[in-house]
């Protein structure tokens, strides 16, 4: 029998997000319902409500979920009704040219429901980031649900659904961070804290944050960044070569993806450094580089898709570093807020007033 629940919808471009009623169906084949315990508030979200991503409204917002399965559709093994799960946006399907090649996190054709959700006349809603999870219950490719220690709070589990999982494996997986490594970070929102998080904890012995903000500087030495540099007064490129014995470092971390932000995080890096890209540009940016110091300065530049990640490997790992103490996921957690409180969070997010608002249901 469907289920009539409440939810947060994008009706069209730019208008402010409402709270509507809308019809979840039972899971069909390969499907899952899950009872939604908290969803983090990303900067994604408002893309979509911006109709900065696509154009499909309506769009059912929310994608950093954590919650309960409900139901179960046919031919659904591995999942059963109570299993505590963090939903993921990325399903490899096991099958495309990625997946064939042993690179499931790149997967080509990630799997989402099949069946629509709607509002109650029918109409489809495209669900944000294939979940749509401000809602009291969504439905979800049962590879999208992923199995974790239940002892985490929802509010803290979910953000590794999406933001947390993209910084930390920028720094982890697309960054390879190893021990001894210098790495800076620019922009400390949710993303950027969470790649500072990742490469402390994968051995690196100095990781620098750049802001142009003293407040997100300062809350990102709670992640353990060893130095600061804002930016906003300094130049960044000589305060970081500074920090590194004139050689700039060895991993710089864009998680603001401006062209004025790329361009320093290609100078800030050692002679072969790394650039890893995590944050999403407009489309209409351009960046140009000489083509003589791309050849010169070597090293590579990269995109980080989702960190990276697998999310079958990742969120166990990372909620088992949560629950020992070496991921402090609840600091990303600024505020707590009901269904109805999406509209006010996205100002505050415009504003950087907060690292996450997480809606609690």
């Amino acid at each position: 029998m469907p289920h009539e629940v409440h939810a947060v919808v994008a009706a069209k471009r730019g208008a402010p997000v409402e709270l509507r009623t809308i019809v979840v169906p039972d899971p069909g084949p390969g499907e899952v319902l899950v009872a939604v315990q908290a969803c983090g508030v990303c900067h994604t979200d408002l893309h979509y409500r911006d109709g900065a991503i696509s154009e499909e409204f309506p769009f059912l917002l929310g994608h950093e979920a954590a919650g309960v399965i409900e139901s179960v559709g046919p031919g659904v093994t591995d999942l059963a009704p109570g299993d505590y799960v963090v939903l993921a946006w990325r399903a490899p399907c096991g099958s495309c040219r990625s997946c064939r090649r042993g690179r499931p996190w790149y997967c080509f054709d990630s799997r989402n429901a099949t069946q629509p959700m709607t509002l109650l006349d029918g109409t489809p809603l495209a669900p944000a980031l294939g979940i749509g999870a401000f809602a009291e219950k969504t439905l979800v490719a049962a590879g999208q649900a992923v199995k974790v220690d239940p002892s985490a709070r929802p509010e803290a589990a979910g953000l590794i659904g999406c933001g947390v999982m993209a910084g930390y494996g920028a720094a982890v997986h697309t960054g390879g961070v190893g021990s001894g490594d210098t790495v800076a970070v620019i922009g400390c929102g949710g993303v950027g804290n969470a790649a500072i998080a990742g490469a402390s904890i994968a051995g690196a012995r100095r990781v620098i944050a750049v802001d142009i903000d003293d407040r997100k500087l300062d809350g990102a030495t709670r992640f353990c960044a060893t130095h600061t540099v804002n930016s906003r007064g300094t130049d960044p490129i000589e305060a970081v070569r500074g920090l590194t014995g004139g050689h700039g470092a060895d991993v710089v971390i864009d998680a603001v993806g401006r062209p004025e932000t790329y361009r320093q995080a290609f100078y800030m890096r050692d002679l072969a450094g790394t650039l890893v890209q995590v944050g999403v540009p407009d489309p209409d940016m351009r960046i140009e580089l000489p083509l003589i110091d791309l050849f010169s300065r070597g090293g590579a530049l990269k995109s980080s898709w989702y960190g990276d990640c697998l999310p079958s490997r990742d969120f166990p790992v990372l909620i088992d570093r949560y629950l020992s103490g070496r991921l402090d996921l609840g600091g990303f957690v600024t505020e707590t807020i009901a269904l109805d409180e999406v509209e006010s969070a996205f100002d505050k997010m415009r504003d950087g007033r907060v690292l996450r608002s997480v809606v609690v249901l």
